[in-house]
């Protein structure tokens, strides 16, 4: 699955990992702990990812930037809500940039998955394009059946708020783990709703680059939600090019790893690695030893075993081609997708109106049923400082500065669309 240790749960989302990270850790461990001899291509794509200091990256670094100087980062609206509107309750996700929090709202008495970010963690790590990438994407997904909605964000001087859905019937990955495998009908739903959701998110011009089954939760009725979206690019239209080096080192495309410029086919290529490891229990190409997996994704042909139908087989191959002009989707995008044979069991209208019963329900009792989240999360108790807006007279210049950089961020709905 994706790189464990202490270090990488430093994302902040559902999920444990977030595809920068991943990247970066396990380019740095590999590089300094020789891990093993590796082609010059493979020690190319190690070098490129590793993380470097900043005072090694600049001898003569620059001063940190003033308020005045930091990126405004949208329009500016009057915030609908603050900390104290809400009942913190439990720890249901957290990483280096802060924590998610199961919370209920208090007037409203409806619970919602709140994301609470410290800003001088997101401006010390220059990570605030990042945030306010997913707030972006985040507005466009209201209407989406299959990706996580923004209900609505605000922030005080020192944090950030993303109110979000709710969603409590586990990670893609934890159900996984738990069964090893899926059948072919199970999996098939499951790439069908990612699909719709990943079309969607193409249509709007985003492609999304980081799909990974931990990045895939259930609802309480078993449909998909796709969250995190911090790796998403937008305005990618159709036949625009972009060459990031993100992701997670399971997932990545070959072009990625090229460091060629890469389009929207770079998520069908997740999607066939996300449905091989629904059938197969791994993902394609896998190796405990990261540059041997990259040299796998690079060079190693694709092996199937033959306990899938022919049309399982063929849609693998098509999303796994490692010529990203030859891939499924690359002509036709999503519809390529919807019209490939081994989807011809899927209603597509029934899909999206969530007609299709979901082959596992999670059997959750209710918003407080955790059962399907780690207790290393749900065990820490609820900071304090969470719930309550910071004393004015003992906000520091460095507060400050951080309350100046996110300009824009708060966003409430038309009024009648959430009260």
């Amino acid at each position: 699955m994706t790189v464990k240790s202490e270090a990488a749960k430093g994302t902040l989302t559902y999920s444990r990992m977030r595809g920068m990270v991943a990247i970066l850790i396990v380019a740095s461990w590999i590089l300094n702990h020789h891990f093993i001899p590796c082609s010059p291509e493979v020690q190319s794509i190690l070098k490129i990812s590793q993380p470097q200091e900043p005072e090694l990256m600049n001898a003569n670094p620059s001063p940190p930037p003033s308020p005045s100087q930091q990126i405004n980062l949208g329009p500016s609206s009057n915030p609908h809500a603050k900390p104290s509107d809400f009942h913190f309750l439990k720890v249901i996700g957290k990483g280096s940039f802060g924590k998610v929090l199961l919370a209920r709202h208090k007037a409203e008495e409806v619970f919602y998955a709140v994301k609470v970010l410290q800003k001088k963690a997101i401006l010390k790590k220059k990570e605030e394009k990042h945030i306010m990438s997913e707030r972006n994407v985040l507005l466009k997904n209201v209407k989406h059946p299959f990706l996580v909605g923004l209900h609505f964000s605000f922030q005080t001087a020192d944090k950030l708020y993303f109110v979000l859905d709710y969603i409590n019937g586990g990670e893609l990955f934890y159900h996984l783990q738990r069964e090893r495998c899926f059948l072919e009908p199970r999996a098939r739903f499951y790439a069908a709703e990612i699909a719709s959701a990943l079309g969607y998110l193409h249509s709007l011009n985003i492609v999304y680059r980081d799909l990974k089954p931990e990045n895939i939760l259930l609802d309480s009725q078993g449909h998909i939600v796709l969250t995190d979206f911090g790796l998403c690019k937008e305005n990618i239209e159709h036949n625009s090019t972009t060459s990031t080096f993100c992701g997670t080192p399971e997932y990545l495309a070959p072009e990625v790893l090229h460091k060629q410029p890469y389009d929207r086919t770079v998520d069908w290529w997740c999607l066939g690695a996300v449905l091989y490891e629904m059938l197969y229990g791994l993902p394609p190409f896998y190796s405990r030893n990261t540059a041997e997996m990259y040299d796998n994704i690079l060079n190693k042909p694709l092996q199937l075993k033959p306990n899938i139908t022919n049309s399982a087989r063929h849609l693998l191959e098509s999303l796994l081609q490692k010529d990203r002009t030859q891939r499924l989707g690359a002509q036709d995008d999503f519809m390529e997708i919807k019209s490939h044979v081994f989807f011809s069991l899927i209603n597509w209208d029934d899909l999206i109106n969530k007609k299709i019963t979901p082959p596992f329900n999670p059997n959750v009792s209710g918003p407080s049923d955790l059962r399907h989240f780690d207790p290393e999360f749900t065990e820490e108790p609820v900071p304090n400082s969470i719930g309550k807006s910071p004393d004015s007279s003992l906000v520091t210049a460095s507060v400050k500065e951080a309350a100046e950089a996110f300009l824009g961020f708060s966003y409430a709905p038309p009024t009648d669309s959430f009260l």
